[in-house]
């Protein structure tokens, strides 16, 4: 192929390189120079154009575009008629999208004038969904060129759709004291959602506490069930394999096959198999209905394409898959860094509740209760970590020995929690910009929730509060910031910081969780007997 300056006189044939317009005549980019054309131009005093001239052996950009898409459509995937060079492939049905990406990287090292651009591989898909282009750059291409992209792609279709199949999905939710009904609602809701796509139905809904026989019962019975997959949602996340979800996994005689994943949101994933089904222990962010690792694993199997230990290890790369708004920015940089924040445990309760057992106190996996929630403060960094004692203080200190915390009693706690709060923020040193406000109750909290809260407030110094959230539901630890600390003063019962939210409206930071520790506390012997499992 020529491409050059060409002399009107011997332009007839050519291509048009640019368009071109002189005293009303038009000759569009592409188009075929004509006698009658070169004519008109000539005339209105077009001395020369710049054009293409193809030359033996060159092929057509729409012709060569049409035969390259032709070896590229796979199964469920039709290509449009050629245009301007390009050749448009769609979905013809919904699935996962499947790409060989070897042979598509193969094919555009071939030459810059041949090109493919295909959404990612392994994405979901519907039906009419444009999922690849082919794109030739020039007008024409060499024929030598066409047939090594042809080897390139190899004799198999790199472009093709594995459509969903008709499943069935047997979800198992475990429950814990203070996990609202209307959470495991809403993430049935949510699940209905994400087969509907996929055809495929609930064919299951069973809950079940979280504990370790109960949830292996109800696996092994679903293994024998008609669903195809198992998917858990655990009131708690699952941080190991020895947890409650695993463990009851291998003791219902399955397997896991990998736990935690490169992807975020959605890195507490399970893969684990039972009698031949896929068993997925869900993420806290899979009841949400934004995209998370859960969608990306469910909607292959829900259209049978494997997912093993080694495809999770490779979803790093764009793992990362949004920013959630509420979500802390990453500071610019020179933005100053903020004082420091400190941390406050509140700890004086009777815990009448929990009848003559302080509940502070009972044991919880191998420590008193309250010590997990005093170390996730001092190991999120806070200082200093303020613990609130009142009801049996001499005890409650006992428990604290040798961590870095500084005591303060309320002698006061019978009045309720107000006190508590007003006695601990008045104990802050006069540097401290913000504060951890916990509950000594919540041994569930982690130190990876208090980092959240603080990420937000330097990334927002302005805010007053910065309060975690489950399905749009409020819960605990809070942070306040100093410029709201005198209003502490003006709490008076049993009302904690709720108040003082409330007031602050939109300066509030809500930061939504998908891990329903934020609003499990211990106030019953039940609610103990549920978390020992």
């Amino acid at each position: 192929m020529k491409f050059g300056p060409v002399a009107i006189a011997d332009a007839v044939g050519c291509i048009a390189a640019h368009t071109i317009r002189a005293d009303g005549t038009i000759v569009k980019k592409g188009a075929t120079v004509t006698a009658d054309l070169a004519a008109k131009l000539k005339a209105a005093g077009v001395a020369e154009i710049v054009a293409v001239r193809l030359e033996p052996g060159d092929i057509d950009e729409n012709a060569a575009a049409a035969r390259l898409a032709e070896r590229m459509v796979g199964e469920a995937i039709v290509a449009e008629a050629p245009f301007t060079g390009r050749v448009n492939m769609f979905a013809t049905r919904a699935g996962v999208l499947r790409i060989d990406v070897a042979a598509i990287d193969a094919f555009n090292a071939v030459d810059e004038a041949i090109t493919v651009a295909t959404l990612p591989a392994l994405k979901a898909v519907v039906a009419g969904e444009l999922v690849a282009t082919v794109k030739i750059i020039p007008y024409a291409v060499p024929q030598a060129l066409m047939e090594q992209a042809l080897a390139a792609l190899g004799n198999t279709p790199p472009v093709s759709v594995a459509a969903y199949r008709r499943s069935s999905v047997a979800v198992i939710s475990t429950l814990l004291p203070g996990l609202k009904p209307s959470v495991v609602d809403k993430t049935l809701r949510v699940m209905r959602d994400r087969l509907e796509p996929a055809d495929a139905v609930l064919a299951a809904d069973k809950r079940v506490p979280h504990e370790t026989v109960p949830l292996a019962a109800a696996i092994a019975e679903q293994a024998v069930g008609k669903a195809d997959i198992i998917v858990v949602f655990g009131a708690s996340a699952i941080t190991d394999r020895r947890d409650v979800i695993p463990q009851a996994l291998v003791e219902a005689g399955g397997e896991v096959e990998h736990l935690g994943m490169p992807v975020d949101p959605g890195n507490l994933l399970m893969l684990g198999r039972i009698a031949g089904k896929p068993v997925i222990g869900a993420p806290g962010c899979a009841r949400s209905p934004k995209e998370n690792s859960f969608d990306w694993v469910l909607q292959r199997y829900l259209a049978g394409v494997p997912v093993g230990r080694s495809d999770v290890q490779k979803m790093g790369v764009g793992g990362l898959l949004m920013e959630i708004v509420s979500r802390p920015q990453p500071r610019a940089p020179g933005v100053a860094e903020s004082g420091p924040l400190a941390g406050i445990v509140l700890a004086a309760g009777q815990s009448t509740r929990m009848g003559a057992e302080n509940k502070l106190l009972q044991p919880l996996r191998g420590k008193p209760i309250l010590r997990h929630a005093v170390e996730a403060q001092v190991e999120a960094g806070l200082s200093p970590v303020i613990v609130v004692t009142g009801h049996q203080r001499a005890e409650v200190e006992a428990v604290l020995a040798e961590l870095p915390v500084q005591l303060v009693h309320n002698s006061d706690y019978a009045s309720g929690l107000a006190g508590s709060l007003k006695a601990g923020v008045a104990a802050l040193p006069p540097e401290t910009t913000a504060a951890v406000i916990s509950l000594g109750d919540m041994p569930n909290v982690t130190p990876a929730v208090i980092e959240r809260l603080v990420e937000a407030q330097r990334a927002q110094p302005e805010a007053l509060a910065a309060v975690p959230t489950l399905f749009g539901q409020r819960g605990n630890p809070v942070l306040l910031a100093r410029a709201i600390f005198p209003a502490v003063s003006l709490l008076s019962g049993d009302r904690g910081a709720r108040r003082l939210l409330d007031e602050a409206g939109e300066r509030v930071i809500d930061i939504a969780f998908e891990d329903p520790a934020i609003a499990i506390d211990v106030d019953t012997p039940e609610a103990l007997r549920a978390l020992r499992g």
